[in-house]
């Protein structure tokens, strides 16, 4: 009767030294993650680089950049090397394939920067300094402005080149940043409708028109708009901007203004 104590003394410490065996054996942890060594066999592995195409919207020493095919995000990135890349253009950006969840959104460990063949467009720069002209006009609208509205929604720019612009423009006016046209925003409660009226905040908007004929060069036509209420706000009517063969908006004419 006194063997069977014996024997289950003895099977226990053979278990214990098999189990302090196997956890120095490099086996994986309950609930953990194998290693980038035990992955590849030993070797440590480098996340693999990652390029992609964005259009310079603004530079002044850090990029704003806007996502292309299909990218949705806007991005912010200072170069290691001083570059003279112009707003319009299209470059590849080489990162380590993390992107950081900010607003404007990050790269991370980017490896290269360089311009892309082709594709030269600054009709988001053309649309920035349309803003910026309406800013200054009638100046008295932008008094006590907490919220900044940009629609761009009739526009041809990309969403990403959308958002780019806008994000651009209220931050340097110093403004919170709400887009939509202004039924959205009605909607949403910024703007009183019954009164016509948006008491902490102005909307821009720019929407372009269809031009009929056949040109050289390609033109487009828009009108653009600040409006503060219905007694409030300011217009430009029938604006005309012609693309050069290289891909720039040449600046741009103003067919007539209003006031209401």
């Amino acid at each position: 009767m006194k063997k069977w104590p014996m024997f289950f003394a003895i099977y226990f410490c053979v278990c214990l030294l098999e189990a302090c065996g196997a956890s120095g054996s490099g086996a994986p942890v309950p609930g953990g993650a194998p290693s980038s060594e035990e992955q590849s066999g030993g070797e440590a592995t480098q996340p693999a680089a990652v390029t992609t195409v964005c259009r310079v919207v603004s530079n002044d020493g850090s990029l704003l950049l806007a996502g292309m095919d299909g990218d949705p995000n806007i991005y912010t990135l200072t170069p290691e090397d001083d570059t003279n890349l112009a707003a319009g253009a299209l470059v590849e950006v080489t990162y380590d394939g993390t992107v950081l969840e900010s607003w404007p959104a990050q790269f991370s460990g980017v490896s290269a920067v360089e311009t892309a063949e082709g594709g030269f467009d600054d009709r988001c720069a053309l649309y920035l300094q349309v803003l910026e002209d309406l800013w200054e006009v009638d100046s008295g609208l932008n008094g006590d402005v907490t919220y900044i509205g940009v629609d761009l929604s009739a526009t041809s720019l990309t969403d990403s080149e959308r958002a780019a612009v806008a994000w651009a423009f209220a931050g340097k006016h110093g403004g919170e940043l709400v887009t939509g046209t202004w039924e959205e925003l009605a909607e949403q409660g910024y703007i009183d409708r019954e009164n016509l009226y948006w008491e902490d905040g102005i909307l821009f908007s720019i929407a372009e028109k269809e031009m009929g004929g056949v040109y050289s060069l390609t033109p487009v036509t828009f009108d653009a708009e600040k409006w503060r209420s219905g007694l409030g706000a300011y217009f430009f009517f029938d604006c005309t901007s012609v693309q050069t063969s290289g891909g720039h908006w040449d600046g741009y004419t103003i067919g007539g203004e209003a006031i209401s």
